[in-house]
This record gives structure tokens, C-alpha cells and sequence, in this order.
């Protein structure tokens, strides 16, 4: 199983990025009416937030029907005919299969409740529950029904974990994901897949909230090989991701190398908890270059010696902008915009751009907690509260943390709703659209730029195939590594602060030439280089 090496995968929350309909909330059709735009910046892959039938407790992650379109979105036929749009314009899409759980509406668990013990085995029940949290707090147990059991819940009380070691169960997921390979679709991208596999026998585990007891076990390794085997493995141009929650390299080498037949790459989100205080999301915290620095080379250079692929990225649904995180955005954010996004996309590994990010979109800076939706941001600012904090301080750690800083409408124009929508937007657009839109950033700093980028990882090998390599390891402000391929050698160098910043260069490649760089005005490049605020610049030794 070989990926194409080149490709660069866009990733869209259809929720936020085009309303055709006039109902506030995006659809399929507008993301059909956008081909031409995604075109232009020239990604190969849209990766699309779940739009299937839902309660919609967990943002559609808590899938009710897994072969639908929920109406809201638009009908299969608009999905069939996005799915031909794309390929005109050259883009496949990645759908996200969310095979861990299903909503508490789903017809198996509905069948199960009933007292069909056919039903009843796909799911992980037990007469006692274990010591075991869920992710989204309190216990992850819950009764079942009234049969005196109870049903494991790893996430919200509505998403019931289903049980991988029934073969019936790994069945039906299995037509789940060819029905939709059927229909056209190139690529998955696979929720928290790292915790299907929970041991036979479930005990407490105290340690980390019960993690070490279902995450990352050997078990998980066998029920991917299942899945390749039965769908995807058979297509060599498929492109799958992994979302692995709390995972180390050592499995993300196994569940990645391609001779091992499991997927093609891996997400872990360890650099996004550089600024989580004591390890906890609801604080306030700069972010800890040092820690930041040596996760991207620890994981840098361990999936490229174990022959793994990683999945980088800075931004996603769930998760503040970068920008705001990592940039002085008043006075760097063209500079910042583009230093992140060299940092990734000259790396090893495929890169993945947010929606908006190529604009360098930030968060909403939102007036009160009123313009708030998201459920995790609501129960937050409510236990920050019980917690002690003032109303100010609460509100001021959701504005830094919560989700909803992702999920803004997508930024067309400068017209009334940000170009999103003629009716009211689902959720309220950031104040900074009138400035930060496509129609401006097409000729501005940013878009350009990524599509540079993006160029160069389709024309250089070097960048596609090359290896990792950490360079200046104890540098306090430049993250920069080099990549290798037979004898040329590349440099990248990025600077995460605001202020120059003099390094020596070595000897191979002073001399060189710049490949690319955020700044215009570059010196030859001799013995040593002054790197300009938030500067990447990227040298070969040829």
C-alpha cells in the first residue's frame, strides 16, 4: 500500500463553509459552487466533517445513519454530484468515518434496547462498569435501559462504543466503508480508530482516567488489517488518516508503515497542548516553544527512521486558530501565516489545510458568551465558574480555547455575513471579515503563498520523499529541520518569534540557494543568516 506522497488534503466543516439555501448553515452545493476556488489553490483532497444523519450531540460525530446525507446538508444526489464536479477539477474527497461509537439513535442500538441480543452484542455491556472516565467527564458507563446492564460510553452518554470483537459488527462497518468507496470517495479519515480495541476483559485502571486500558492496544493493529483487507487495501490510490488519541510513535510506526497494510497516515495531537496549563485545556497559558520544538522533531525524526507518514497540520475543527496561538497577529499575521505554514508543508509527511487557513483567518473575538454555541464551550464556562473564576475570567479563557473559534463561517467577501450566507449564520462570523476574505487574500501575502508551497511539494521530490532531520536542536526560537534525499540536502529554517534572530549556518550550505521564503529582500547567503521576525526560509545545498 503506497500513498502519493505529493498530494495536500483540504479540510472542510461543511457546516460553516458555503450556504446555497438561504438556511444559514453551509451545504454539499456549497461546496460543488467552490471546486473552482479549491482549484485554484490547487489541493488534491477535501477532507469533510461528518454530514450523515444525527442528533447532532457531538457536532455529527454521533452518527445515527451511516449510509445517508442528513437533509440539512443537501441529498445523496448532491453528494454523487460533487463527487463528479471534484474529479473534473482534479480533487477527491475524504469522507470521516466515525467507526468507535454511534449515536444512541441508531437503528442497532434502537434493535439492541428492544432486547435483541443479536443487537445487544454490538455493543460493550457489562453486569458492573469500571473506574473508567469519559472523555467528556463523568463516568464512562451508562445503564442500559432497564436490563440492569450498563453501556460503555468512551464519549457523550449518546455515542455508545461498539464492540470491534464481533465479527457481525466489523462486518456492517466494513459495507459502511465500502458503500461510500462505491459512491466515488477516495480517502478516509478515521475517528479516534486507536480505541476500537478494548481488551476481552475490562478492568479499573486508575491510571489517566482508564486511557492505558483501551487505547493503543495490540488488538487494534489486527482489526486494521481486517478493515484494509476488506475495502480500501485493494485500491492503491487510496489515502487513509487515522485520528489517534493519545498515541505514541512506536504505534503510529506500525499503524503507518506501508508493508504493515493498515492505514496511510496518522494524526496525534501532542503539539496542540503546548499551551494547556498543567496539561488542562480551560487555561490561559504562551505557548511552550521548547516542548513545541521537540515533539515536531522527536516525531519528526521518528517516523521517518521507522518508515511511518505523518499527518501535519496546525488547524482543525477542534481546535483555536493557530494564528492566535502562535503569532503576534497584531503586528505578524501575513509573516506568522506564512512561517507556520512552511514549517509544515516542507516537512515529511502530507500536509492538511484548514478551511481558511490559507487566508489566515483568526479567531472571532467574540462579545460575550452569547455568541457562543458549542456545548463543550458552555459546560466549560459553567465549571470554570463553579471553579471560582469571575464571570471576566471565565469568558476570557473560552474566548482563547473554545471551538466555535474554528467553526466561524468561512470568509468569502466583505459583504454582510462574510459572503457565508444571505439569512442569519448558524454561528455569528468573526469581526475580522470585512479585512481577512478570499476576495482580499487572493492578492495579498498569504494565498499565494500556499500555493507556492503546495507547488513545490508536487515539482520536488525532496520535499515529497525526503528524510527528517532535527537541526538546531537547542535553539530557543527557531524550529528548523533538514530534509535529505540521495545527495541534496534542504534547510529549513523558521523563526517563531517576533524578533531577528543571527544563526551560523553550516558550511554546506552557505552558498546555497533559497528555495522559498516568507521575506522578499533576501542577502546572498553566506556564513551566517539573520533570520526577520516569524522569517522561514528554506536553503539547498545545490
Amino acid at each position: 500500500m503506497t500513498i502519493d506522497k505529493r498530494k495536500v488534503v483540504y479540510q472542510i466543516y461543511p457546516k460553516s463553509y458555503k450556504d446555497t439555501t438561504g438556511n444559514g448553515v453551509g451545504d454539499l452545493r456549497g461546496i460543488i459552487e467552490k471546486l473552482p476556488y479549491l482549484k485554484e489553490l490547487g489541493i488534491d483532497m477535501v477532507w469533510l466533517n461528518p454530514f450523515y444523519p444525527s442528533p447532532q450531540r457531538d457536532n455529527g460525530y454521533d452518527i445515527s445513519d451511516y449510509t445517508a446525507v442528513n437533509p440539512d446538508f443537501g441529498t445523496m444526489e448532491d453528494f454523487e454530484e460533487m463527487i463528479a464536479k471534484g474529479r473534473q477539477y482534479g480533487i477527491e474527497f475524504m469522507l470521516d468515518m466515525v467507526l468507535n461509537h454511534c449515536s444512541t439513535e441508531h437503528e442497532w442500538l434502537k434493535k439492541a434496547l428492544a432486547g435483541d441480543p443479536y443487537y445487544q452484542d454490538f455493543f460493550i455491556l457489562r453486569d458492573q462498569p469500571t473506574d473508567w472516565v469519559s472523555k467528556f467527564g463523568g463516568n464512562a458507563w451508562a445503564p442500559f435501559g432497564d436490563t440492569g446492564k450498563y453501556y460503555l460510553h468512551l464519549f457523550d452518554i449518546t455515542q455508545a462504543d461498539l464492540n470491534w470483537r464481533n465479527p457481525n459488527v466489523r462486518e456492517e462497518l466494513f459495507k459502511v466503508v465500502n458503500f461510500w468507496r462505491d459512491k466515488g470517495v477516495k480517502g478516509f479519515r478515521f475517528d479516534v480508530i486507536n480505541l476500537i480495541g478494548k481488551d476481552a476483559e475490562l478492568k479499573d485502571c486508575p491510571i489517566n482516567d482508564g486511557k492505558p486500558a483501551y487505547t493503543d492496544r495490540p488488538i487494534t493493529h489486527d482489526f486494521l488489517k481486517m478493515l484494509n483487507n476488506a475495502s480500501f487495501g485493494e485500491d492503491d490510490s487510496f489515502m487513509t488518516v487515522g485520528e489517534m488519541s493519545a498515541t505514541t510513535i512506536e504505534n503510529c510506526i506500525l499503524y503507518t508503515a506501508p508493508e504493515r497494510e493498515e492505514l496511510s497516515m496518522a494524526f496525534n495531537f501532542h503539539h496542540l497542548k503546548v499551551d494547556y496549563q498543567d496539561g488542562q485545556k480551560w487555561t490561559i497559558m504562551d505557548f511552550d516553544f521548547v516542548t513545541l520544538r521537540d515533539l515536531f522533531h522527536s516525531w519528526g525524526e521518528g517516523m521517518s527512521q521507522g518508515n511511518g507518514w505523518n499527518a501535519l497540520f496546525y488547524n482543525n475543527h477542534d481546535q483555536p486558530r493557530a494564528l492566535n496561538r502562535f503569532v503576534d497577529i497584531k503586528n505578524f499575521r501575513n509573516e506568522g501565516a506564512t512561517m507556520l505554514a512552511a514549517s509544515i508543508h516542507l516537512s515529511r509527511g502530507t500536509p492538511y489545510i484548514y478551511m481558511g487557513e490559507e487566508i489566515g483567518m483568526i479567531d472571532p473575538d467574540y462579545d460575550s458568551m452569547s455568541d457562543y454555541v458549542d456545548i463543550e464551550s458552555l459546560n466549560a464556562y459553567q465549571i470554570l465558574l463553579d471553579q471560582g473564576k469571575s464571570s471576566e475570567e471565565a469568558f476570557t479563557i473560552i474566548k482563547a480555547k473554545s471551538r466555535d473559534n474554528a467553526r466561524t463561517p468561512m470568509q468569502w467577501d466583505d459583504s454582510q455575513n462574510a459572503g457565508f450566507t444571505s439569512a442569519t449564520p448558524w454561528l455569528k462570523p468573526a469581526k475580522s471579515y470585512q479585512d481577512i476574505n478570499v476576495q482580499n487574500e487572493k492578492n495579498g501575502k498569504i494565498f499565494p503563498f500556499y500555493q507556492r508551497l503546495i507547488q513545490l511539494r508536487k515539482d520536488l521530490p525532496i520535499i515529497a520523499e525526503g528524510d527528517y532531520k532535527a537541526a538546531y536542536k537547542d535553539s530557543k526560537s527557531v524550529y528548523a529541520f533538514e530534509r535529505q534525499l540521495n545527495d541534496q540536502h534542504l534547510l529549513v529554517l523558521n523563526n517563531f518569534y517576533g524578533e531577528v534572530i543571527s544563526l551560523d549556518l553550516p558550511e554546506e550550505y552557505q552558498n546555497g540557494s533559497v528555495l522559498i521564503s516568507n521575506y522578499e529582500d533576501i542577502k546572498p547567503i553566506g556564513k551566517q543568516i539573520e533570520l526577520q521576525p516569524y522569517q522561514t526560509i528554506a536553503i539547498s545545498n545545490k
